[in-house]
């Protein structure tokens, strides 16, 4: 698989990056809504550390786009967008936050029950069932594990999606089981709200009011080290905003005047 897609004609200067992790292709259909004004790239992550990833990152930015350039970053993707810019300062002349997860601890505690809250019972036990399964390889292919939690989850972490096809290129239990218990490491450390400290460009956070990622855990945490943020917070939206009835419009009104 490669690394990254094109979208749109040259010069590039926005790239996406996609959630998962583990889970390439999400980004595709925001990329060609933008692409019918601006060149765009979608960045398909394949290295299982955190590091590898920013590797990746740095070198498609550095080959591929006009620098310096526009990070818009989707759940974890927002993540990884915050590590990128927090050491790659010179290269990211925006940073836009989609999605994103919270950035403390304390804030991340209630998501499990949040999503078990929306589900009925019967979906509750799939997904505890799940849950537990990827963590014993005896219980099937974790790919595809993966694969059903992300079906699950999309159900939870909606408030009225419209019907849409799985853009994900391949699911990758390891990339998802290494990169996660990384990132989770960094974030009850504090070391990733630290690395935000770092960010000098400025900073957008777009979030659905209904997404289980707590908007606060986001803009508290933000709000408290970055001088230059901005938040848009969007009603009757979940966490994937291009794909919500209600609020897909306002979201790429809002992208397009975001990205400079």
């Amino acid at each position: 698989m490669d690394r990254f897609r094109t979208y749109g004609n040259p010069p590039f200067e926005t790239i996406l990056l996609h959630g998962g992790p583990g889970a390439p292709g999400e980004m595709a259909p925001v990329a060609r809504v933008l692409s019918e004004t601006r060149g765009v790239i979608e960045h398909l992550q394949s290295s299982n550390s955190i590091d590898g990833q920013v590797l990746e990152l740095s070198e498609i930015i550095e080959g591929q786009l006009k620098t310096p350039c526009t990070i818009v970053g989707w759940s974890w993707g927002a993540w990884l967008g915050i590590i990128f810019t927090a050491g790659y300062r010179e290269l990211v002349r925006k940073l836009i936050l989609v999605g994103c997860g919270p950035l403390e601890e304390k804030y991340a505690l209630k998501m499990l029950e949040t999503r078990l809250e929306r589900l009925d019972p019967g979906g509750r036990r799939d997904l505890m069932l799940t849950l537990g399964a990827m963590n014993d390889p005896s219980k099937g292919d974790r790919n595809d594990l993966l694969e059903h939690l992300g079906s699950l989850v999309s159900l939870t972490d909606s408030f009225e999606a419209l019907p849409h096809e799985d853009q994900v290129l391949e699911y990758s239990f390891d990339i998802f089981d290494r990169v996660s218990g990384e990132a989770g490491k960094m974030r009850r450390s504090g070391e990733l709200l630290q690395l935000c400290g770092l960010i000098e460009c400025p900073v957008t956070v777009i979030h659905g009011e209904h997404d289980p990622h707590p908007f606060q855990g986001v803009k508290e945490p933000l709000s408290g080290v970055l001088p230059d943020v901005r938040f848009h917070l969007l009603e009757r939206c979940g966490h994937c905003p291009w794909y919500e009835k209600n609020a897909g419009d306002e979201f790429f009104t809002i992208l397009e005047k975001e990205i400079p």
